[in-house]
């Protein structure tokens, strides 16, 4: 067992009060998400005059950033054996991006700021870390549930937030407010998670021959699939485009959430009893059956469900993909792992949304839908090829 990063974090009787914690900064810094994210397609679109093309650019650069600086704060968290200073700043940095997004009058003002606030999630990587250290193989999923669920419940606020305050405020004054509640998150890694001096430091980063044919499977599969998921951004257009009004846009956003935050935490507590790879293949699934809907119908029911299940698909993905890799990657390498996972997935959602608008805008609105569906069936092939963990990779903590 690694002991440079493990045993740098509070024994047990304080590792409940730092996944809370963790739980409770995701939660504020969500909440200030969720009241931009219903929004900022049409702010985008509606306001600084981008077409989809450079919505979908815009999207999947700022994912693509994502990677990069999860991938570089996981290798610098490993090789240090520090994770603190990468989850509190990164909680720091959407409090000067959001404030951006407010001065901002054309989209090409928008993208330094997407930069800076994609740049945030140098915290990912590391959290994770922290969390997967923190748990045992039976309680990771449900913690890394717990997680999720904290982020959507905070998204869930911010558009209830969004949809209350919108007419009085405008986008503007709306972008101002999201800033706040980042600075609570903020204070709430400093003051309430404490990070004693590593024993020693990991001196050689993560190798190639470090990862294991089962985590280099999940890595290409994971990708494949990543290419084909653009933008939620595309599914509140697709919306609008066959006449939800641009009120009931936050609207169908906070369905997606809802559903996504009710099954992170059960899903979570699923893949504990059960295995992660059937959670995977599920969320899969309910992916493709969301692009079998876009395709086949124009009824707002029908779209309605289709927001259900891929909000129940994000609850499984974001919370089984991320526990799945941490037990199949190296352990002494696990924010380094988790970093390259989140790189390799970001760095395809660029192509996947800039393709998706290319497509939207050159063929019609079905295009994107069509070539998801079929990345997904393959992704879903190759899950078949990895093998689930039923024991170790455990921390030397336990709950």
């Amino acid at each position: 067992m690694d002991g440079s990063v493990q045993k740098s974090f509070p024994e047990e009787g304080k590792s409940r009060r730092t996944i809370g914690a963790l739980g409770f900064a995701s939660f504020f810094n969500d909440l200030g998400a969720g009241m931009i994210h219903p929004v900022w397609p049409l702010f985008l679109t509606g306001v600084l005059g981008a077409n989809m093309s450079v919505l979908g650019f815009i999207d999947g650069l700022g994912e693509a950033l994502v990677s990069i600086s999860q991938a570089a704060s996981g290798y610098l968290s490993d090789r240090l054996g520090k994770r603190k200073v990468f989850v509190w700043l990164g909680y720091a940095v959407p409090i000067l991006s959001r404030t951006g997004y407010a001065l901002s009058t054309t989209w090409q003002q928008i993208i330094p700021f997407k930069i800076l606030d994609r740049a945030g999630k140098i915290r990912g990587a590391p959290r994770d870390a922290i969390i997967a250290d923190l748990s045992s193989r039976m309680n990771r999923g449900t913690h890394f549930g717990y997680r999720k669920m904290m982020d959507n419940l905070g998204a869930l606020g911010g558009i209830l937030i969004c949809i209350l305050l919108f007419h009085l405020t405008g986008y503007r004054i709306l972008f101002l407010i999201a800033a706040l509640p980042s600075v609570i998150a903020t204070l709430l890694i400093v003051l309430c998670i404490s990070e004693s001096k590593p024993e020693r430091r990991i001196h050689a980063g993560l190798r190639l021959s470090d990862i294991e044919g089962d985590f280099r499977r999940f890595l290409i599969l994971s990708s494949l699939f990543a290419l084909g998921s653009f933008s939620y951004s595309f599914l509140l257009i697709f919306a609008k485009e066959l006449g939800f009004g641009i009120t009931s846009i936050p609207a169908l956003y906070l369905i997606f959430t809802a559903a996504a935050s009710l099954t992170s935490l059960p899903l979570g507590r699923l893949s504990d009893r059960i295995g992660r790879r059937p959670l995977l293949m599920f969320s899969f699934l309910l992916w493709g059956l969301v692009c079998l809907l876009f395709i086949t119908t124009r009824s707002h029911y029908a779209l309605i469900l289709g927001f259900i299940l891929y909000g129940c698909h994000k609850g499984a993905l974001d919370t089984v993909q991320t526990t799945f890799a941490s037990e199949l990657c190296p352990v002494a390498f696990r924010a380094s792992s988790l970093g390259s996972l989140r790189m390799i997935v970001g760095l395809c959602a660029l192509p996947a949304s800039f393709i998706a608008g290319l497509l939207w805008d050159r063929i019609n609105l079905y295009a994107p839908f069509y070539l998801s569906l079929m990345l997904t069936v393959f992704s879903m092939v190759l899950l078949l090829f990895v093998k689930d963990r039923k024991s170790g990779n455990d921390a030397t903590i336990m709950q």
